[in-house]
């Protein structure tokens, strides 16, 4: 089996795309997160199905929220593709393929203001999902 296969195996196992974004949505509100949203990409960009953004209010807060959501991400068998930020701790991107994690600390979630950038993306209830 080519690795194209197998993800697409693996992908098939997978709660969809929705329900991993709302379940890292709530990891990142558990874990104290701030202004946690989910915006639905799918109609915008074929980069991804769904973007979580959160703020968290300490390095450490952020690192607790990605670690969680990353252990979470495996429990269901998705894998990190990639991640970015965690050391300097501004600004963590976890990559998950169709869904992307965006953890900010206050000041760069406000210098970069993805939820205005992609405006035109629809926010998900995910407190509700």
């Amino acid at each position: 089996m080519t690795r194209k296969q197998q993800d697409a195996a693996a992908a098939n196992l997978l709660p969809n795309s929705l329900e991993r974004a709302c379940q890292c949505a709530r990891i990142a509100a558990e874990n104290k997160g701030r202004d946690v949203l989910v915006l639905d990409m799918r109609k915008i960009t074929p980069i991804t199905d769904f973007l979580v953004i959160a703020t968290g209010a300490s390095r450490r807060q952020m690192h607790a929220i990605a670690e969680d959501t990353d252990a979470e991400m495996r429990k269901l068998g998705d894998l990190r593709r990639g991640i970015e930020g965690y050391e300097a701790s501004r600004w963590i991107v976890q990559d998950y393929g169709d869904v992307i994690i965006h953890i900010f600390d206050p000041a760069a979630r406000e210098f970069y203001s993805l939820e205005e950038l992609w405006a035109d993306a629809p926010r998900v209830a995910w407190e509700r999902a």
